[in-house]
């Protein structure tokens, strides 16, 4: 019980911690921070908010167990934004120059996204490995070249439509129908992808062989090695998982609403997807409700200009979140080492029975 308690003990302080300050600067600017909220929670049962905020949780989920996969080694993949758009960018080209059969041409996009993704991670664990490149130098530096590396490719590859550049489209048999919730709109038709990717996160890590030298190696590198683990194998074989996962967070939108690349695709997902993955600590349940949380907050803001509250509150409440998770992390660790301390010192003095 008391293990549990410490793993849901930090995100519900960050999360509490945030809420307080933001209330706090809603006051001091003039705004009821109860009448944000309630606007904020009433906006969900409007038109099809309840379902833009379960598609847009998805690609967020998918993004976070990238980072997650990254975090359980303690590395640090600063690069899923680079490699979700890159691989949807890349996937979305091949997409729309083949012909295939229903469901097989999807598959071959979705594989295509998973694989660009890996080989985009796989460079900077390859400097990792073989260099001595920190992942998160390297990461950074990638998410810059990738930007350049997407805009050749769109300007290569794709034609003008209106005043957007994009990719050519991609045919009816590539494309994933969405699941129709009535007068709520649509779901993507890959929201359920982003349900198994989180199953088979869980089924990895916890019953596995890989997922458990995974976490050993994160934990201790040195004592992972003295029990024959390899580190560099590690190295690449999470950074690779990680790149794979990431190239999925664009494929609900490519294959499921645009069914194109453009120059406005979103950007931000995987700068979010670390923060979500801090919040939900790793654990797929955690990052879901963490998805979940974020979508909400993203979409349910829109409608705070209606009540004169700037929708900007909202980025400062995020940012709030990640800052206080980590805090509150940090304090929840040193609160445990001290009652560990204590309960070694009760043993040495004769004290525990």
């Amino acid at each position: 019980m008391g293990e549990k308690r410490s793993t849901l003990l930090p995100p519900v302080l960050a999360i509490a911690f945030a809420a307080v300050l933001c209330g706090l600067v809603l006051l001091l600017s003039g705004a009821n921070p109860i009448a944000a909220l309630g606007e904020m929670i009433t906006q969900v049962g409007r038109g099809t908010t309840a379902v833009d905020i379960v598609n847009t949780a998805a690609a967020y989920y998918l993004v976070a167990l990238a980072a997650a996969v990254g975090f359980q080694m303690n590395l640090l993949n600063i690069g899923v934004e680079g490699q979700y758009r890159l691989a949807a960018c890349v996937a979305a080209i091949v997409g729309g120059s083949l012909s295939l059969p229903f469901g097989v041409h999807a598959l071959v996009v979705i594989v295509v996204g998973a694989a660009t993704g890996a080989a985009w991670a796989g460079i900077a664990a390859l400097l990792k490995v073989y260099r001595g490149v920190s992942e998160v130098i390297s990461t950074i530096m990638l998410n810059v070249l990738a930007g350049g590396v997407i805009a050749f490719l769109v300007k290569q590859f794709g034609e003008l439509r209106g005043n957007t550049q994009g990719t050519a489209l991609i045919g009816e048999s590539g494309q994933v129908p969405g699941i129709p919730l009535g007068s709520a709109g649509t779901a993507f038709g890959l929201v359920p992808l982003a349900v198994a990717v989180g199953v088979g996160y869980w089924v990895l890590l916890g019953r596995t062989r890989f997922g458990f030298e995974l976490r050993a190696t994160g934990l201790s590198p040195t004592a992972a090695l003295a029990g024959g683990v390899s580190s560099k194998k590690m190295v690449l074989g999470a950074m690779l998982l990680s790149g794979a996962v990431a190239g999925l967070a664009g494929l609900p939108e490519i294959l499921g609403r645009d069914h194109t690349f453009t120059i406005t695709f979103p950007t931000g997902y995987g700068f979010a997807g670390l923060a979500i993955a801090l919040l939900g600590r790793n654990h797929p349940v955690g990052v879901a409700f963490g998805a979940l949380l974020w979508s909400f907050l993203d979409k349910s803001s829109l409608t705070l200009d209606n009540i004169g509250v700037p929708k900007e509150i909202v980025i400062i409440l995020q940012g709030t979140i990640v800052l206080s998770v980590v805090v509150a992390y940090e304090l929840v660790r040193r609160r445990r080492l001290d009652a560990e301390q204590r309960r070694v010192g009760q043993v040495l003095s004769g004290g525990a029975v």
